[in-house]
């Protein structure tokens, strides 16, 4: 595989499977990365095998979506191969994740990565804040995630959305769990916390998810926000969460009114003997593609 850019790296999937629209990078929209980072996990571990299955899953994926009634596919979607680190620390981790996505952004590809645990966010939307200005980060997730630092790093997934507010703002939605640190910490942050247990009360609560966020948009989805009847295969299953149609249609509606410029699906732990969350994994990331490029397919 010739790429314009260079990284360690193991064999490609394609996501979607290998198809007639498969495209080459230079004349795809759409730039996935697998980067299958499992270094701080704390209770189940096993987020390095979720890009790989996500992948897997979405090779047996219909393309053909009733909502938007599209095959987004055609916009030309290109699977990178997966990023490894075998020998990196974590800041080296950190610093080329924010390499290989700066590449990929600079290059005018809407970038979808695949985690791997939830530390590679903050470098990701470093990498899209630079060419973003004034952009605002949508976080679906049961964890808050503002710790300054656990277990000796700041780059701790226990930190990632910290780490996020160094370059972006964040509304963070689905949010069930946090320590009493990040509870009198979030007030003095540049966040707005839509808390599970309270924020559908406001019949109204995607409306005002949609309005908290700015004009220009990074999406990133932890696993563990979705409910876990639907989502057991995320390390911390926390009870309560969005669910399917819940997070469809506040990504819908979102993608609907603002300028969504990148997306990343993280903490995915697969479960032996259970294929289910990894192919609704593949559904969500396809579900999104379509809500963002479906209007640009039907208009060709």
């Amino acid at each position: 595989m010739n790429l314009p850019f260079d990284y360690d790296r193991v064999a490609v999937a394609e996501f979607g499977g290998t198809t007639p629209t498969t495209t080459d990078f230079e004349h795809a929209r759409v730039v996935i990365l697998p980067v299958p980072l499992d270094r701080t996990t704390s209770y189940v571990a096993g987020t390095r095998n979720g890009p790989h299955e996500i992948l897997r899953a979405s090779s047996h994926m219909e393309l053909w979506d009733e909502e938007t009634e599209t095959d987004v596919h055609s916009i030309g979607i290109f699977t990178l191969p997966e990023m490894e680190f075998p020998f990196a620390t974590i800041d080296e981790v950190i610093q080329e994740i924010r390499r290989v996505a700066s590449e990929i952004v600079s290059r005018g590809k809407f970038p979808f990565i695949l985690g791997g645990e939830h530390s590679i966010t903050a470098p990701i939307v470093a990498a899209v804040a630079q060419k973003h200005t004034g952009l605002s980060v949508l976080q679906i997730d049961a964890h808050a995630d503002l710790r300054d630092s656990f277990m000796g790093t700041p780059h701790n997934h226990a930190c990632a959305m910290r780490r996020v507010l160094e370059y972006a703002r964040t509304t963070q939605v689905g949010i069930r769990s946090l320590s009493p640190q990040e509870a009198a910490a979030a007030p003095t942050l540049p966040t707005e916390i839509f808390y599970d247990f309270n924020m559908r009360q406001d019949l109204n609560w995607i409306e005002r998810i949609v309005d908290s966020l700015g004009q220009t948009v990074y999406i990133t989805i932890d696993c563990d926000g979705l409910d876990p009847a639907i989502m057991p295969a995320t390390g911390t299953p926390e009870p309560g969460g969005l669910t399917w149609y819940e997070t469809l249609a506040l990504l819908r509606r979102v993608i609907e009114s603002r300028n969504v410029v990148g997306c990343d699906l993280v903490e995915l732990a697969p479960m032996p003997g259970n294929v289910a969350p990894n192919f609704l994994c593949a559904k969500l990331v396809y579900k999104i593609l379509s809500y963002r490029f479906g209007a640009e397919v039907r208009a060709k």
